[in-house]
């Protein structure tokens, strides 16, 4: 059972994580994971992460009808990007259990501050609007959707943050698409998680629902103001590069202290 104080904390923190999903497809685990041990309280490191992939999945979900209302996802694209993701998962997380896990997430924090720069680099790109998938760019999407699959599954992060400028790289697609398209990916790398997790008995199902609740209207918030951004040049891949620069740094920074402790 939780608290009164913890059920509000877990509606405002979900409504942070669905707020992130909707806004630049990204952020779920990395953001839910600490916000459930260190601002909800929950002890137990494996129930956050598993209450945190049901709740995560369930709101990329959501945020990707909110997307596909908007005509934005490039399905074809998406699913076999997700599905090589899968591949790729499965290979990458092998390889992450044998890395001491704190030493990971500062590796990963390395990889996305080079992400944010590269991101702000090409803010000035416009993107092909009508991408389809075609014998041209296949073999692309295939080995992106592989290496970002095989990342997320090493670094044991949903992979928003890779997914959006991988898709971006392997088709020319614009940020709005690779943010919607990106959905597709996490929804279903949450759930394949989620799964694991909660036939291990690791998921906190009254938590995960307040933090669904609650990213439901942070999505909804986060999709229109992605929008609003994605009208301006270069706009939303300038606030996508500062969010994943800012976790980026918290991630590090909690991760040194851990080592060095």
């Amino acid at each position: 059972m939780i608290s009164a104080t913890q059920g509000v904390l877990g509606l405002l923190c979900g409504a942070m994580v669905g707020f992130s999903l909707g806004l630049v497809g990204g952020g779920g685990s990395v953001l839910a994971v600490p916000l459930m041990v260190y601002v909800v309280g929950v002890p137990e490191p494996h129930i956050a992460i598993g209450s945190s992939a049901i709740a995560v999945a369930t709101n990329a979900a959501v945020n990707l009808v909110n997307h596909a209302r908007g005509g934005t996802v490039i399905w074809p694209i998406a699913a076999l990007f997700a599905v090589a993701g899968i591949v790729g998962a499965f290979g990458g997380s092998l390889l992450g259990k044998m890395v001491d896990g704190q030493k990971l997430l500062a590796l990963f924090a390395l990889v996305m501050m080079v992400i944010a720069m590269l991101m702000l680099k090409t803010r000035a790109r416009v993107g092909i609007p009508d991408v389809k998938m075609s014998m041209a760019n296949f073999p692309a999407i295939l080995g992106f959707g592989l290496a970002t699959g095989t990342l997320s599954g090493f670094f044991g992060i949903g992979g928003g943050f890779l997914i959006v400028p991988a898709l971006m790289a392997a088709t020319g697609m614009p940020i709005m698409n690779a943010v919607s398209s990106s959905l597709v990916a996490v929804t279903t790398f949450g759930l394949t998680t989620a799964a694991s997790y909660s036939w291990s008995g690791l998921v906190a199902w009254d938590l995960a629902g307040l933090f669904i609740a609650g990213g439901i209207a942070g999505g909804l918030a986060g999709t229109r103001l992605a929008r609003h951004l994605a009208e301006r040049r270069g706009a939303l891949n300038v606030v996508f590069s500062i969010v994943i620069a800012v976790v980026a740094l918290y991630m590090l920074t909690r991760s040194l202290l851990h080592i060095w402790s």
